[in-house]
């Protein structure tokens, strides 16, 4: 039985089916960058940033992580061509609020021992940050120190306002 979510799927689906005509589209996006920002609802990446459907690769992780996104970044950058990441990251961000050790808490009393267990087996590091720019600084020098990043893909980094819709450059 299908729950309401995805009923709700399948008919924004075909809605948007009975106008669709991009099928046309190079696999590689058109403009030749990517987004990496975060998962959170609150942020519409399409709308927000200008991107149209073709324009870029847009990756969303929990805060924006560019060490979770390298897989990503490498097939973007090395197979489809891109040439410039913008690092996204928000205020109001959840990764803001908590420590390791309290998601593994957190895992351990919804999910059990044998959950937590598998979190230090997979050596899972959630992310969390204390200062957002701080936070977008570290992780832009991370992408531009990194040998899996060439010197020529040009990186920026960017905080999205969850309360204005504006954002400012941070680095």
């Amino acid at each position: 039985m299908a729950t309401s979510v995805q009923k709700n799927l399948s008919e924004s689906n075909e809605k948007y089916v009975s106008t669709f005509d991009k099928g046309h589209l190079a696999l590689p996006p058109s403009k030749k960058y990517l987004v990496l920002t975060c998962m959170d609802a609150r942020i519409d990446p399409a709308a927000a940033f200008g991107i149209d459907l073709g324009d870029a690769h847009v990756i969303r992780n929990a805060g924006a992580n560019a060490a979770d996104a390298f897989r990503s970044i490498v097939i973007s950058e090395q197979l489809l061509g891109t040439q410039e990441i913008l690092l996204i990251k928000h205020t109001g961000c959840g990764m803001l609020t908590f420590e390791n050790s309290d998601a593994y808490a957190i895992v351990e009393k919804n999910l059990g021992p044998e959950a937590h267990s598998e979190l230090k087996q997979r050596q899972i590091d959630f992310g969390p940050f204390p200062q957002l720019d701080k936070a977008v600084e570290d992780d832009v020098a991370l992408l531009k120190g990194s040998k899996l990043v060439p010197d020529s893909v040009a990186i920026s980094g960017w905080v999205y306002e969850v309360e204005t819709g504006r954002v400012r450059k941070v680095v």
